[in-house]
């Protein structure tokens, strides 16, 4: 199989980062990258004994991807992004990388909101952020989404020619917006979402976490929708 690189964006996830490792398919976990923005509670550790290796990216959810993605092994052809809180299941990778190893597709996410979510694993106010986020973006490129989850993989040239400045909560939709105003070859893909298996989130586990998530999201789409195509 083509190489694919995974990246694990984190920030103390000591409770969970191992299970989500190790649940990896085999095939996809030649090149595991743990992202870690400064973690203090073990999550490096952890995430070195379960077999990934582990970079060290300084704050910002962006910056992490973008770092991970680079230090991808030279050879990987496909980058898959998924977070580390065990919500996203990472046995379904090859429903992600699948359609871009095929050569079918450019850019493939998993859609929480199209899929079966466990009851707690979405507030409402995410699944309407995501409708809301997926409306503009159709209005604006004619491409439209369901989601923003973390779960995707892209072909590692076109995430490279995309050419993404957002370091923070707003670079998966500053992905999908260049995406679609790229003209990638985009595919949905519903899959099922469970509730983070330990921690507190970042962005939904407090009311200052979502705003602050919130305003880079909204802050990101005017900037990105606002460019000269």
């Amino acid at each position: 199989m083509e190489s694919v690189a995974v990246v694990i964006p984190t920030l103390n996830e000591v409770g969970t980062i191992g299970e989500v490792i190790r649940e990896i398919p085999p095939a996809f976990a030649r090149d595991i990258i743990i992202a870690d923005s400064g973690s203090t509670d073990g999550t490096q550790q952890a995430a070195i004994a379960a077999g990934a290796r582990v970079i060290d990216t300084g704050r910002g959810y962006g910056r992490a991807c973008a770092m991970g993605a680079a230090a991808a092994v030279a050879d990987c052809r496909v980058i898959v992004f998924l977070d580390g809180d065990g919500a996203d299941r990472a046995d379904l990778i090859a429903r992600i990388a699948g359609p871009v190893l095929a050569g079918t597709h450019d850019f493939v996410l998993a859609s929480r909101t199209r899929g079966a979510r466990e009851p707690g694993s979405m507030l409402w106010h995410q699944v309407l952020a995501g409708r809301l986020a997926g409306w503009g973006m159709g209005l604006r490129y004619g491409t439209r989404y369901s989601d923003m989850c973390a779960f995707r993989a892209i072909d590692r040239t076109a995430l490279e020619r995309l050419d993404l400045q957002e370091m923070t909560y707003g670079w998966n939709i500053e992905m999908q917006m260049r995406a679609a105003r790229a003209g990638l070859r985009i595919l949905e893909v519903p899959l099922p979402y469970r509730r983070r298996a330990a921690g507190e989130s970042k962005v939904a586990g407090s009311l200052r976490g979502t705003l602050r998530a919130g305003s880079r999201i909204v802050a990101t789409f005017v900037r990105v929708a606002s460019a000269k195509r």
